[in-house]
């Protein structure tokens, strides 16, 4: 008598339940951003070893170099001499902020600010880390009487998001999950900062163009109506985006704020709805069972395979296919391009390299720990389990690991031909690094003394 094969003991889980819908795409993120992190690493000291090196006038030239964009008789740009970091920084830069726009929905839909009680606590951190930050560093430079240099009050308001998880990741299983999502949230929630920093506090009013910002507004406009009457071509959005990014660049507000506007448009809800998806099982029972022609299996299993992708959000499936090139692509370049600084050990001692570290060493981790505090003690918000006040003033000071974001702004805030502004640019990269270091080291030894070491057979 033949034997039955045994039966699992527990069939496998579905990958439609809820709680591996959410979980799924958090622990992907957290792999790609860990490892990304690595590899930004290693860009960010090339940089620095080849800006010191014998080739550094070549070097920091090739990010000088001048791109022209122009289409004879119907395009010409309102800044025709843009450099190769201009354009890596608008350009590529502007896909960065497209996936922050896609990990923002993301967590305001499925994610930890879908629920304003569990939002609270780093919705309230993140606030205090930027604001107390920027107090420092305005109050600083105030002391020093250096009104150029008070354009760079949003540097340290920025949290790398890609640094802190690489952090977290080599302290391994010491880190909570609960201490996890808090900082993964209070970093998008920074972002969410940092973002209307860039489009409100680095837009010159003098240079805006309301002809192209219009332009760039409809363009958005026309992505949500073609998501609402069913459009599936990423070609057809790619070329929208395109004009929508263009339209922001022309008219003056940084370009890279399209890209967080056309992320938050992104459907975060799947297309295949209850009927069709029984359609596709029994599509798909054709395929399988064979009760079909060859040539209408063919066209039944190209209709299951489009159906079955269309079945996954487009906001994950798009995150997926950008993530792993941000990360690995986008960042290092951007690194690369502008991390790059002769290291004078006397510009540590400048004003905007002090307010800088300031910033982040000291006003991210007081701003954190004073705003978690006053929500818990208010009632707005309660720590997470197995969180202590040790551990969220030792996450306080990872949140001090400003680099991308932290270089980006500062990058906008002493842009141009104005005296003095490339001497306080790579004063602020300086003090961009050592900081950012410094932050680094205190908090995950603060966070190696407040979290107990877990056994890994447990």
């Amino acid at each position: 008598m033949a034997k039955h094969p045994k039966r699992p003991k527990q069939l496998p889980e579905m990958p439609w339940q809820p709680v591996k819908r959410m979980t799924e795409p958090l622990a992907r993120f957290m792999r790609v951003e860990a490892a990304g992190g690595v590899v930004l690493l290693c860009c960010t000291i090339a940089a620095l070893v080849l800006a010191n090196s014998p080739w550094s006038e070549a070097f920091l030239a090739i990010w000088e170099t001048e791109v022209h964009f122009e289409i004879e008789g119907v395009f010409k740009s309102n800044y025709p001499h843009i450099t190769l970091k201009h354009l890596i920084n608008d350009g590529l830069m502007g896909i960065f902020f497209f996936v922050i726009g896609l990990e923002v929905k993301r967590e305001i839909v499925l994610g930890e600010l879908r629920e304003i009680r569990r939002a609270a606590l780093p919705i309230a951190a993140a606030l205090g880390g930027m604001v107390v930050p920027a107090g420092l560093y305005m109050a600083y430079i105030a002391m020093q009487q250096d009104q150029s240099a008070m354009r760079g009050w949003g540097i340290p308001m920025a949290t790398d998001i890609a640094f802190v998880v690489g952090c977290m990741a080599l302290l391994g299983s010491r880190v909570p999950k609960s201490l996890r999502v808090m900082l993964l949230s209070l970093a998008i929630v920074d972002d969410i900062g940092a973002i209307l920093v860039i489009a409100l506090g680095y837009t010159d009013p003098d240079k805006l163009s309301t002809e192209w910002l219009v332009w760039g507004f409809l363009g958005l406009g026309l992505c949500f109506v073609l998501g609402r009457i069913g459009v599936r071509s990423l070609f057809v959005y790619f070329v929208v985006g395109f004009f929508v990014w263009l339209a922001f660049h022309e008219s003056g507000v940084h370009a890279t704020i399209a890209g967080v506007l056309l992320g938050l448009l992104t459907p975060a809800r799947r297309w295949v709805s209850e009927g069709l998806f029984a359609d596709i099982v029994e599509r798909a029972n054709d395929v399988f069972t064979g009760d079909l022609p060859d040539e209408e299996k063919i066209g039944a299993t190209i209709y299951v395979k489009q159906a079955a992708r269309e079945s996954l959000p487009p906001l994950e499936r798009i995150e997926m296919a950008m993530h792993p090139w941000v990360g690995f692509f986008i960042m290092p370049i951007f690194a690369l391009a502008n991390a790059g600084v002769v290291i004078d050990v006397g510009a540590l001692l400048s004003p905007v390299a002090i307010a800088v570290m300031v910033g982040l060493v000291v006003g991210k981790p007081v701003g954190v720990l004073l705003t978690s505090w006053l929500a818990g003690k208010s009632g707005v918000a309660q720590l997470p389990s197995g969180v202590t006040w040790k551990a969220i003033a030792g996450g306080g000071l990872l949140a001090g690991i400003g680099f991308t974001m932290a270089l980006f702004i500062a990058g906008l805030a002493f842009y141009g031909d104005t005296e003095g502004y490339a001497e306080l640019l790579d004063e602020a990269k300086i003090g961009i690094l050592a900081g950012s270091t410094i932050a680094a080291v205190l908090g995950m030894t603060l966070l190696m003394m407040a979290l107990p070491k877990v056994d890994a057979d447990v």
